[in-house]
């Protein structure tokens, strides 16, 4: 069980917030955090409260305004059972695609961590942050098979293409873990949203969230510092390459996160006007996009990764503030 307060949606790692700690310090604090505000997925949520219970029809399922869909003339002339069974379909795409990325991210962290010396201050806290993973893939697995619907997660061509993830750990590590928070900002931007909020959402939701948000905090930290200390170690010629591709990949990630996939366009037939509307030609999903990297691209600034020419590349992704040089 959880030892501690109660979370809440704006909560964020104390050790994220205190600045001038000594790296090896800051890991031994974020280790101790794993220790004594942990969670584990079926004691720390309450599966078979009646409140808990999954009814598709439930219109606390609808989509919020924070979703651009919400906003199409399409989507709000649906039956409001349509309209809640939509949404609860797009929170499991979203956790399915949650549990393989975070496959992709375990993998890759015990591959870091087998190549490790034993006394490396990583060490501990790489098993720490597989731990918390693997218990978020349990709930998000037990959420999926509650809602009883058939969810697809990633394109195919991405779940082969993780692969290669998983090899950058050791072989590229500042990379793999800008891909680390690549995969967990823009969805911590999502369910942060949903939480300030005052919008009703359904507690099974809301309770997942709370612990996912609480613990990534944690693991968002652990990959800010390894990159504040590695990446001005590495070579001119890795930096370039490093600060080239991130644009690239991160506007792959976020647009994971941030648009109905496929799967459950087809399923529900939406008009491709309806996803022009609201993904493509959208100023408040421009924004969205922008503000889920936020912090990753203020990252980039203060570790120098960011030119004229890397700048071009974040705002031809979308990725970059209209306001911004």
């Amino acid at each position: 069980m959880f030892h501690g307060q109660t979370v809440r949606g704006n909560e964020t790692s104390s050790s994220d917030r205190a600045p001038g700690i000594p790296y090896q310090r800051r890991l031994e604090q974020l280790s101790e955090q794993s220790v004594t505000k942990h969670y584990d997925a079926f004691r720390d949520i309450p599966w078979e409260n009646p409140d808990y219970q999954v009814d598709p029809c439930d219109p606390r399922w609808v989509l919020t305004p924070l979703e651009p869909l919400a906003s199409t003339t399409w989507y709000r002339t649906q039956p409001k059972e349509i309209q809640a069974r939509i949404g609860l379909h797009h929170y499991a795409t979203l956790m399915k695609i949650g549990i393989e990325f975070e496959n992709v991210l375990e993998r890759g962290l015990l591959e870091f961590a087998l190549r490790l010396p034993l006394e490396a201050p990583e060490f501990r806290y790489v098993y720490h942050e597989v731990i918390e993973e693997s218990q978020h893939s349990l709930m998000f697995h037990e959420f999926i098979r509650r809602t009883g619907l058939t969810v697809r997660g990633m394109p195919a061509l991405l779940l082969i293409g993780s692969r290669h993830v998983v090899r950058l750990s050791y072989r590229f590590p500042e990379l793999f873990f800008f891909f680390v928070l690549g995969g967990e900002e823009p969805i911590d931007y999502v369910q942060r949203g949903l939480l300030q909020g005052s919008y009703p959402v359904h507690p099974l939701l809301r309770r997942i969230m709370q612990i996912h948000v609480t613990e990534e905090a944690r693991h968002v930290c652990f990959a800010r510092e390894f990159l504040r200390r590695n990446v001005p170690r590495l070579p001119r010629n890795r930096r370039r390459l490093l600060a080239l591709r991130l644009p690239l990949l991160l506007s792959q990630m976020a647009r994971l996160m941030l648009q109905p996939s496929r799967e459950l366009v087809a399923l529900y037939q939406i008009p491709r006007e309806t996803i022009r509307e609201a993904y493509h030609n959208s100023e408040q999903q421009r924004r969205r996009l922008a503000a889920s990297v936020r912090k990753i691209r203020e990252l980039c600034e203060q570790l120098e990764l960011l030119s004229p020419t890397t700048l071009w590349l974040w705002k031809q992704t979308g990725l970059l503030e209209q306001a911004l040089p």
